[in-house]
């Protein structure tokens, strides 16, 4: 049976299905599942304090500007496409994994059908359901195969499906972002002076890494403040142990 969702049953049910989790109802606001500010992250912060590193490393090892700007677009390229697919490869195993779970779910309702139906009356009676609304609600949901398992997947294992279009574009989003990363601590080498290059390096990069703290916090939840503060912190506090590491190569080299 189908329960329409004008009724109390349907609604009760088309809600848990989706529990902020499943999709979005219809003529409700639509929410992406898609976490392409994670790509962003992901990529450009990694690009960015990486290549901050190896500039200040460079320089406090006493190397040039023109080797650090070429090894660093060198550097920019081939860590990109390496972010790259190592985002796809990533992504791809959780989808992966998904399929598994989900392969070991349709034998365990095909094989322990009874076993399984209690799962979902258990989680349901978690959700507040009971009496005879609980089993109507049993009952609809395991009278569909595909329902079930999806119910499953989602409720009891908080799994969601990767598609694969999805795979792709985390993987060009962290691509793209870490190649950007890369080139903004890089640019200033190329067009002043040593030291206001190292100084503008620093100050884009700190302005860069607090501005996706403050669009983090402002698209997900937190404090901007908070969330651009901290965003800096992390990314000049790795970018300085490049510099350290440099000085001590220096050192000893000296």
């Amino acid at each position: 049976m189908k329960a329409s969702i004008t009724t109390r049953l349907g609604r009760a049910v088309h809600a848990s299905f989706n529990d902020g989790r499943d999709g979005p109802l219809s003529g409700k606001e639509k929410h992406s599942t898609n976490n392409s500010l994670r790509d962003v992250i992901l990529g450009g912060q990694d690009g960015l304090v990486n290549m901050l590193g190896i500039a200040l490393g460079v320089v406090a090892a006493g190397g040039s500007t023109h080797v650090l700007v070429v090894t660093g677009i060198a550097a920019a390229i081939t860590e990109s496409i390496s972010m790259g697919a190592v985002a796809y490869t990533s992504f791809s195993s959780d989808r992966d994994f998904y399929r598994a779970e989900k392969a070991r779910e349709q034998s365990e309702i095909s094989s322990r059908p009874e076993e399984e139906r209690e799962e979902i009356r258990e989680i349901y009676a978690a959700k507040g359901f009971k009496g005879q609304l609980l089993e109507d609600v049993v009952s609809t949901i395991t009278s569909n195969r595909e329902t079930w398992v999806s119910t499953m997947m989602n409720e009891e294992l908080h799994l969601q499906p990767v598609a694969q279009q999805s795979l792709v574009q985390s993987a060009v989003v962290v691509t793209v972002a870490t190649l950007i990363g890369h080139f903004i601590p890089i640019v200033p080498f190329m067009v002043v002076a040593r030291t206001p290059a190292i100084v503008l390096a620093i100050a884009l990069s700190a302005v860069t890494l607090f501005g996706v703290g403050v669009y983090s916090a402002k698209t997900l939840v937190g404090d901007w403040r908070k969330s651009g503060l901290q965003m800096v912190l992390i990314g000049l506090g790795a970018a300085a142990l490049g510099f350290l590491i440099g000085r001590l190569f220096h050192t000893v080299g000296g």
